[in-house]
């Protein structure tokens, strides 16, 4: 899952914002100085990446994508999945999204000083430039991933992606709604944090 799935999982404090993201930036290596709520949300953060990397749809889904760019289909689902999440937030969480964004970016800023360094090269423009805002258009995702495949140190076909995302978005879509409440539901149930996550509506 990406930033945004991330920090739907985490707690309301600090902490847990800083943990649930953490795992993208080394992670462990760095979280053993680090405070309990944090390595809590590190956990969290594991917790729901091997869920959605060992769950059958999510590897169904991967087939969707052109063999050139398959090596790739787990990079452009993360990114996708916080796409359709921001779609159907109403569906998923109580609190309004752009509230949510707020809060969140609030949350991350007090224990910036504290983040690896290549945690605060993302965190810092994520926040004060609202990267999630890009998510919520299939035209913002293809940049995202054009500019995540230009950063990729060897030759590659990633660039482009977005016309394998755009020739299966309904089935992509349907992935996620299946998968994403039972996401929820495994995290819950495995309580690592204080309170369960969350919301499911039809």
């Amino acid at each position: 899952m990406n930033y945004l799935a991330h920090l739907y999982f985490a707690q309301p404090n600090a902490d847990s914002h800083f943990g649930n993201l953490l795992g993208d930036f080394g992670g462990k290596v760095h979280a053993q100085q680090l405070s309990t709520g944090v390595q809590l949300g590190l956990e969290n953060h594991y917790l729901v990446d091997r869920f959605t990397d060992s769950h059958s749809a999510v590897k169904q889904a991967k087939n969707l994508f052109s063999t050139e760019r398959r090596r790739f289909a787990g990079i452009a689902l993360d990114v996708l999945f916080d796409h359709f999440l921001i779609r159907h937030w109403s569906r998923f969480h109580q609190t309004p999204l752009r509230q949510f964004k707020q809060s969140s970016y609030a949350l991350l800023n007090e224990n910036l000083s504290y983040m690896p360094s290549k945690m605060q090269q993302v965190v810092t423009p994520m926040t004060q430039n609202d990267w999630f805002k890009e998510y919520e258009t299939v035209a913002g995702i293809g940049f995202a991933l054009d500019n995540i495949a230009k950063r990729i140190r060897f030759a590659n076909q990633f660039s482009g992606c977005i016309a394998d995302i755009n020739r299966h978005y309904g089935e992509l879509e349907a992935v996620f709604l299946a998968f994403f409440p039972e996401l929820i539901t495994h995290v819950n149930k495995h309580g690592l944090e204080t309170k369960p996550v969350g919301v499911i509506q039809p």
